[in-house]
């Protein structure tokens, strides 16, 4: 499977073991960090890099935690 640069909020959900519902909040949350740093974001979708390093510390690699 090919992986995209931007995680739905079914991915996050998926990954987090949460519901949809809280998945957007996380992801709003990392978006509006994204925005200050003066990134463009998209709603309902965050970078997949920036989730990793944010929530793993960077250390997630293709779904499996590296260290």
């Amino acid at each position: 499977m090919i992986e995209t640069v931007f995680m739905t909020a079914q991915e996050v959900a998926d990954c987090l073991g949460t519901s949809k519902a809280f998945a957007y909040k996380v992801i709003q949350k990392l978006n509006r960090e994204m925005e200050k740093e003066g990134y463009l974001t998209i709603s309902g979708k965050i970078n997949r890099v920036y989730f990793n390093e944010r929530l793993y510390g960077g250390n997630m690699v293709h779904g499996s935690l590296q260290g």
